[in-house]
């Protein structure tokens, strides 16, 4: 189990991308990884196809600093996740670590709103290409790749190269 001793937390809100929550989480747990999802609060949320979680932990219960990476999963969560300072918070100090930060999807809104996509390359959906790129991020139209201690997914269908890219940075840690 490549990820075995990894503590990585997920982020979650209302409108997560229901598979590239769950399959990444199951792909960390998978690999040996203690997963803990984090949110704003710790209330049952539906992702945009109906599958429900619940965040294990507030931002503020989590202590970045025993953390070997972070995820953030896309769908509409991001745009509400961003408003949250503990989140971004957390997000920057995990990226300031240089740990691992997977961003897939629309999770490149929290990256932006926690102040880390400056001078990378980036993907996502192609909704929020001129939001990275405003941000001073490169786009790439690329299924998945890393730049440096991030790890950038473009959509749902890429979660495998997503998740190939993200277990790697993070055994390598």
């Amino acid at each position: 189990m490549k990820l075995e001793g990894k503590k990585i937390a997920v982020l979650l809100a209302e409108g997560f991308e229901d598979l590239e929550y769950w399959v990444t989480l199951m792909r960390l747990q998978e690999e040996g990884a203690d997963v803990v999802t984090v949110g704003p609060n710790k209330d049952q949320v539906s992702g945009k196809n109906a599958l429900t979680a619940q965040a294990d932990a507030t931002a503020d219960e989590v202590d970045a600093g025993t953390l070997d990476g972070v995820v953030i999963p896309g769908g509409w969560a991001p745009d509400k996740l961003r408003r949250y300072p503990e989140i971004t918070g957390l997000v920057k100090t995990v990226h300031g670590r240089n740990k691992t930060v997977g961003i897939i999807c629309h999770g490149g809104l929290v990256a932006i709103s926690a102040g880390i996509v400056e001078g990378y390359r980036a993907t996502g959906s192609l909704g929020i290409k001129d939001d990275l790129v405003n941000a001073g991020a490169t786009w790439a139209d690329e299924a998945a790749f890393r730049d440096g201690n991030l790890v950038w997914g473009r959509v749902v269908a890429d979660i495998p190269d997503f998740n190939r890219e993200l277990v790697a940075a993070l055994a390598e840690g």
